[in-house]
């Protein structure tokens, strides 16, 4: 009887929970918060955006693109060549 009981208590704790969980989440209380939370941080980034500094572009003519037909330092190779020992 004691443990019929015990499991009773412990689905009326988390069927409650759950209730006032997603009753909580649905309220319009929550939601007027978190449209102006929302609201708040788009006002923010728009203020912080416009304060940023565009810094100019240093990177130009960085890379040098090689010739790859250039063909006088190639070597040909052979793979079993290379597994040879050669002492």
């Amino acid at each position: 009887m004691l443990k019929e009981i015990k499991y009773f208590f412990y689905f009326l704790v988390i069927a409650l929970f759950i209730f006032f969980l997603i009753n909580f989440y649905i309220s319009d209380k929550n939601k007027k918060k978190t449209y102006r939370n929302l609201n708040s941080i788009d006002k923010k980034i728009s203020v912080y955006k416009s304060n940023l500094k565009i810094i100019p572009s240093d990177t130009d003519n960085i890379v040098n693109y090689l010739n790859n037909d250039d063909s006088s330092n190639k070597k040909k190779y052979s793979f079993w060549n290379l597994l040879k020992n050669e002492n």
